[in-house]
């Protein structure tokens, strides 16, 4: 293995390889002569031989899994989607493949006639890496000729996908949580026991679990006090820079949460593919109800559940009775935000408390002002428009299988 280039060649599957490495599935023993056909699809073949540098070239990129399944089955797929290009007359030309061979190579930081000797050395063929990125272009070709002029991006769906950012992969965090209201009976002493208990259950998932379940008043005490995946971006900054350098299993606080206490406990940090925008500020509404854990408290929330579907609907149906904020996210109260950081717009969380559980403080989220990325709008309708594609190829991938005559050696 060439170790000069050992880093830049794992970063390099990108789009292309992701595009003829997607239907995994487990083959027969291959047959001992290279140029045996392995499979039959349609009128054309794939070899034992093709099957066999697909696999290598896929081991130099470090891809994981059973690579000789997934070369067979790339190759099987391959041979599908060129089979509609040349029906439609949209192969790759000779120029696409040069300007492929050389964007992919690059992505090693290497030229293309470079990174065609540096895996020569590994024994791929440079035909093997020319018709990969040949097919992948030929299929990209298809899947713009038959379902682009169908994809129309509007403002309106990319506020949407700025607003509900996990539909980009955002970078998303999953907490434990401990959370303790404030009585005239413990506020004097209730930080210094949480800390002690932060300390006690450093890196203990288990035990924090149970703690949570025996002591913790929010509803995630259900749940062995678990968040679930929420968004990084909208955790409350003073908070979201000090739990993004936990590791799992470290706990954090005591964090004042208004009239309550809490501790947390690192459980996961997932990273995005692409950046949330920063939410700037939150346009959201409290209600006072009774105690939830009443007969007057529940029904008083069913009825808000079943009359309100957005904000605007409470100045018709509760005038005066509540109360609407557009606030930054430091300066929501702790506990108001981390509610809200699990909502979208039109939910309602009802697991906060005040007058020391006397009312219930329903919150609902009207909606967030997000930040537009520094790439612009454009860039987040550009990825709009290839997930959008990607599920039109994904379907035709299906279809084009389901026509075609598979015959496996």
């Amino acid at each position: 293995m060439i170790q000069s280039i050992q880093t830049p060649i794992r970063r390099i599957l990108g789009p292309l390889a992701l595009a003829t490495v997607t239907f995994l599935a487990g083959t027969a023993a291959m047959a001992q002569s290279p140029f045996a056909a392995a499979a039959r699809v349609n009128d054309s073949i794939v070899t034992n031989y093709d099957i066999e540098q697909r696999a290598l070239f896929l081991e130099v990129l470090r891809a994981p899994g059973d690579l000789r399944a997934e070369a067979l089955e790339a190759l099987v797929n391959e041979r599908l989607q060129v089979g509609e290009a040349r029906r439609m007359d949209v192969v790759a030309t000779p120029e696409e493949i040069e300007a492929g061979v050389a964007e992919f190579a690059a992505r090693a930081d290497l030229g293309a006639e470079q990174f065609i000797r540096t895996i020569g050395e590994e024994g791929v063929a440079p035909e093997t890496f020319r018709d990969f990125v040949a097919n992948g272009i030929s299929w990209r070709n298809v899947v713009r000729g038959r379902f682009g002029p169908r994809v129309q991006i509007t403002e309106a769906d990319i506020d949407e996908a700025l607003a509900f950012a996990p539909r980009l992969d955002p970078a998303q965090i999953l907490l434990a949580e401990i959370v303790v209201p404030l009585t005239p009976e413990n506020e004097e002493n209730l930080r210094s026991e949480l800390a002690r208990l932060a300390a006690d259950l450093n890196f203990d998932t288990e035990t924090f679990s149970e703690a949570a379940r025996r002591f913790s008043a929010a509803p995630t005490r259900e749940n062995d006090g678990l968040t679930g995946w929420r968004p990084l971006m909208a955790v409350p900054p003073q908070l979201r820079e000090d739990m993004v350098l936990l590791a799992p299993g470290q706990t954090y606080g005591p964090v004042s949460l208004g009239p309550a206490i809490a501790i947390f406990q690192m459980r996961g940090l997932s990273e995005g593919t692409f950046r949330q925008p920063s939410v700037t500020s939150v346009d959201y509404v409290t209600i006072a109800l009774p105690p939830i854990s009443t007969e007057e408290g529940a029904a008083a929330a069913a009825a808000l559940r079943a009359e309100i579907d957005i904000c605007d609907d409470l100045y018709a149906t509760r005038p005066g009775g509540f109360e609407r904020f557009d606030q930054s996210l430091g300066a929501i109260p702790g506990d108001i935000a981390m509610a809200l950081a699990a909502l979208d717009a039109g939910e309602m969380d009802f697991g906060l408390t005040r007058n020391g559980g006397a009312t219930t403080l329903a919150v609902m989220l009207c909606g967030r002002t997000i930040e537009e990325p520094e790439a612009g709008r454009e860039a987040v309708r550009q990825q709009l428009i290839a997930q959008r594609l990607e599920g039109y190829a994904e379907a035709l991938l299906e279809e084009l299988r389901a026509d075609a005559i598979i015959v496996y050696e």
